[in-house]
């Protein structure tokens, strides 16, 4: 499939983040991915829940729904299973995914929906001007920990590989060329992907920051690790402290739910192009409900 013009994807709506936020990097990333890939915009559709990553909808021109607080896996599942040949990203943060929504992932993943989840993980809540977080650092003091956060961090990677997701990776928005080949990766995956971003805010979290990243991360690539390697994979996702891996943990295939023969009560004719046998009239009054 030949490469196609990162400006298809460019969206007239500009970003709005703070200066140096790492969601920018991630847009840019993910344009360069799908662009790499040769897909168009129609072939896409990009849903997200709610908080600083989840406005990226706003920001890339392709099929797009911001739906509500922890609730955009169920959404982009539908949309997944009402039209299998759109290539189906979810973006959001730490606590909408991890947080307000980890039911929904954890699910998402054991039913191997054929969707890619990319979390801009800032480990703070951002919107809401400075939180803690599932992901925030122990004894991380933020606005609701003002003697440091108590409980211990999700680990995303390692609860991923338990939940039954079928690639995993992590990336950080300080490394862009990286996370755009890896993000490419997981879209071209069939089944549940996870890319987990390392992504600094820079106005509300003084912790994680760019240079804290920066000397703790290595590219798992150069250690020789086994994508296949169960155990391996979650040794990996338990190192922290001073050595935290990039890349690629967990690759592997498994039949998909989305799939006709896993569904046979909902067959998809590989040629669909969003024909519902609606008439029009009632199809546009439908649509202006979400508009």
């Amino acid at each position: 499939m030949a490469q196609v013009a990162e400006s298809k994807f460019r969206s007239e709506v500009k970003p709005d983040w703070c200066a140096s936020c790492g969601d920018f990097a991630v847009l840019s990333s993910l344009i360069k991915a799908l662009a790499t890939l040769g897909k168009e915009p129609r072939d896409v559709a990009v849903v997200s829940g709610i908080g600083c990553s989840s406005n990226l909808p706003n920001f890339i021109k392709t099929f797009g729904f911001h739906s509500l607080h922890g609730r955009a896996i169920p959404v982009a599942t539908g949309v997944k299973l009402g039209n299998p040949n759109l290539n189906v990203v979810v973006t959001g943060g730490d606590g909408d995914g991890y947080g307000i929504g980890v039911g929904h992932f954890i699910h998402a993943m054991r039913r191997n929906i054929d969707l890619t989840y990319i979390v801009m993980d800032n480990q703070i809540y951002g919107l809401t001007t400075g939180q803690v977080s599932p992901t925030s650092m122990k004894g991380h003091k933020t606005k609701t920990t003002p003697k440091g956060n108590l409980e211990e961090p999700i680990n995303p990677i390692a609860l991923a590989l338990a939940g039954g997701a079928t690639f995993i990776a992590r990336a950080f928005s300080g490394d862009p060329n990286s996370m755009t080949q890896t993000i490419a990766d997981a879209i071209k995956h069939k089944g549940f992907s996870l890319v987990d971003v390392f992504s600094p805010c820079v106005t509300f979290n003084k912790l994680n920051t760019y240079d804290y990243f920066r000397s703790k991360v290595y590219k798992l690539q150069e250690k020789s690790h086994d994508v296949q390697d169960f155990h391996a994979a979650m040794d990996r996702a338990f190192e922290g402290g001073d050595k935290i891996p990039l890349g690629t943990f967990w690759d592997v295939e498994k039949p998909v739910l989305d799939e006709a023969k896993r569904m046979p009560g909902f067959p998809v004719p590989s040629d669909w192009q969003g024909d519902f046998g609606i008439p029009e009239k009632e199809l546009q009054e439908i649509l202006a409900e979400f508009l």
